[in-house]
Formats: structure tokens, C-alpha cells, sequence
């Protein structure tokens, strides 16, 4: 079976479905604010021209979702999948953003876990990169190992991220089996 990099997901508070050309305007009105790219490598995606190159790459990777309050109905940010490796099982998540009123809280745990989860279905090791100077992201990324004991800080350049140094973490299985959550991943490390 073939990695569903677009699958739709459903947690208890959060569903996660494929972006499509429909959704522009509604993740438009989240990402307008400047506020969530202000340590965000690239800063122009608040502005009109800055989203329309996002949300284009976003269509075009095919591996795109959209983050949906449960409650409301509302679009309230996107993340992806991307740099799936099938002959190493590894993939990435990333490029994830959420509106401000959901930050610091069990939105990102839960849409990461729901991410996480499905990927286990495939992946070995999954990835997660964050901008150097994007410390918000950082923070949030650590706080998935904030117990762990097997963190380990080194260096990383990351050539797919256009030549930035970036903080680099990733997760990998320690029983290979399918799942259906997260339970059995743990983290693999943290770099920077």
C-alpha cells in the first residue's frame, strides 16, 4: 500500500482533510496576520503576493491538509507532508501554521499526534524542521520531548531548506508495526 499523503483525519477536536482551491479565502483570512510569520523564514506570507506563492506550492505538493476546528467548522491553519522517503520509510511534516488563538495549547499536540499517527501506518522516521530563528515553533516542537532522556542537540544543514541552518528533529518507531496513534513512537532527536 502507498503512503495516502492527503488522507482525511479526525481527532477530538481537530479534522485534517486535503487543501483544495475552495479553501483559499478561508486559510487566507488565518494567515494574513503577520504575526504568525514573524520568525518564520519565509516572512511575506501574510502579505496577498507572499500567500498566493504558499498556497499555489501547497496545492501543487498534493500532500497539503487543512486544519479544521471541530467545533466551529472553521479552517484554523494547514500543515503538510512532504520528502516522503518509501526506501528509507521516512517523511517529513512541516510547513504547519495555526491561528493565534490556538497557539500554546493541545491544538499542535493533537494535530501532530493525528499526523504522526497516520504516518506511523508507513514511516520509520518522521521529521520535522523548524527555521533556526523561528523559536515559537522550536518551543513548540520540544515540548513533544520535553521527558524524553535520548535528545540529543548537534549541528544539521539541511539542503532542502534552501541552504538554512534549521532545528531539526525527528521521531521513529520502537515497535515496527502498523498503529493507528502515536503511542509507539518516541523522539530520535533534536538537532540545531
Amino acid at each position: 500500500m502507498e503512503f495516502e499523503l492527503q488522507p482525511v483525519l479526525r481527532g477530538e477536536t481537530l479534522e485534517l482533510r486535503p487543501l483544495r482551491m475552495d479553501d483559499r479565502d478561508a486559510l487566507w483570512e488565518v494567515a494574513r496576520d503577520p504575526l504568525i510569520w514573524e520568525q518564520h523564514p519565509d516572512k511575506t506570507r501574510y502579505q496577498p503576493e507572499g500567500f498566493a506563492r504558499f498556497f499555489q506550492d501547497s496545492l501543487d505538493s498534493r500532500s497539503a491538509l487543512v486544519v479544521i476546528e471541530i467545533a466551529s467548522g472553521k479552517i484554523i491553519g494547514s500543515a503538510r507532508y512532504y520528502d516522503w522517503e518509501p526506501a528509507t520509510a521516512e517523511v517529513a511534516i512541516g510547513y504547519t501554521f495555526l491561528a493565534r488563538a490556538f497557539w500554546g495549547g493541545a491544538t499542535n499536540r493533537e494535530l501532530k499526534r493525528l499526523m504522526i499517527g497516520h504516518a506511523a501506518r508507513w514511516a520509520d522516521r518522521i521529521w520535522f524542521h523548524v527555521g533556526k530563528n523561528n523559536l515559537r515553533s522550536q518551543r513548540a516542537t520540544r515540548k513533544m520531548v520535553e521527558h524524553a532522556v535520548d535528545v540529543v542537540l548537534s549541528g544539521r544543514h539541511l539542503p532542502s531548506l534552501s541552504c538554512r541552518s534549521s532545528f531539526v528533529m525527528a521521531f521513529v518507531k520502537v515497535v515496527h508495526s502498523c498503529v493507528s496513534d502515536a503511542s509507539s513512537w518516541r523522539p530520535a532527536s533534536v538537532r540545531r
